[in-house]
């Protein structure tokens, strides 16, 4: 089976961030209709332009329904996100649980109110989304849940203790999911990009732990990530290894187990 996503409706969270841009793209492209949700509205709106100039796709702006403001970090954020789709549109075929924050250091040393608001945004965000949006999917016996995780939800990775939980979560949310929503036709899509040059790599650090950077060569391109995860998600696959490193890091987990912790130190 595939996915023919000409004409899908399709709700982007972090529409705004490197992720969210190369979507906007290639979404717009396969002739998709849009939502695009990111904390700044005005700012999206004007990202969201430009993207669609560099592209040469401006005659598909028609295909984005509007755009939403949203605080992600709350209940009460992801239900005014919720009321604001459903007034644009009272169907949505794909939602994508992008939206995420980072950030870096010692989980010792990392106050507990941004490590708790990376939680609410990266794991339970994703989950409230759904809990909302499902139902309209589970009565019509149709529609895609797509999930960004990591890799720092295949491996524990140090240094990035609230991330990588954050992301092993959203690994064991999508998987159950995905079990549960075979009956109602309804599939489940999750991808464990490795470190891409997106905004996020620029994130907070806290506490005496050196910050660790990746060189430009060891980084991902957004765009090739993103076209691997339309991809899956046209294929219907549960899972979506960007490239090298997630593929063989995941090979690892089973392989090798005792090779991860060394790695995950590097």
């Amino acid at each position: 089976m595939r996915t023919d996503l000409n004409g899908k409706i399709v709700v982007i969270t972090g529409a705004g961030g490197g992720f969210g841009q190369a979507m906007i793209r290639r979404f717009l492209r396969a002739g998709s209709r849009l939502v695009l949700a990111d904390v700044d509205r005005e700012a999206l709106q004007a990202t969201a332009a430009r993207v669609m100039k560099e592209a040469g796709i401006e005659g598909r702006a028609d295909n984005i329904l509007g755009y939403v403001a949203s605080d992600l970090s709350s209940d009460e954020g992801c239900e005014a996100l919720y009321r604001q789709v459903t007034a644009l549109t009272p169907q949505v075929d794909i939602l994508v649980n992008n939206a995420g924050i980072g950030m870096s250091g010692l989980f010792a040393e990392t106050p507990q109110d941004r490590w708790e608001q990376l939680m609410a945004i990266n794991l339970l965000a994703p989950m409230r989304l759904t809990y909302r949006f499902l139902p309209g999917m589970m009565q019509r016996r149709s529609g895609h849940i797509a999930n960004v995780s990591s890799v720092a939800g295949l491996i524990g990775t140090p240094h990035i203790v609230p991330y990588s939980t954050a992301k092993f979560g959203l690994r064991g949310f999508g998987e159950a999911l995905a079990n549960e929503l075979q009956p109602y036709n309804i599939h489940v899509t999750t991808i464990y990009p490795f470190f891409a040059r997106t905004p996020i790599l620029e994130s907070a650090h806290y506490g005496s732990a050196p910050r660790s950077s990746l060189p430009d060569r060891m980084t991902y391109d957004p765009d090739f990530v993103m076209a691997q995860f339309i991809r899956g998600i046209q294929r219907q696959q549960r899972e979506v290894f960007p490239g090298v490193v997630p593929r063989l890091l995941y090979v690892l987990r089973f392989l090798a187990p005792r090779a991860i912790p060394r790695l995950a130190s590097r």
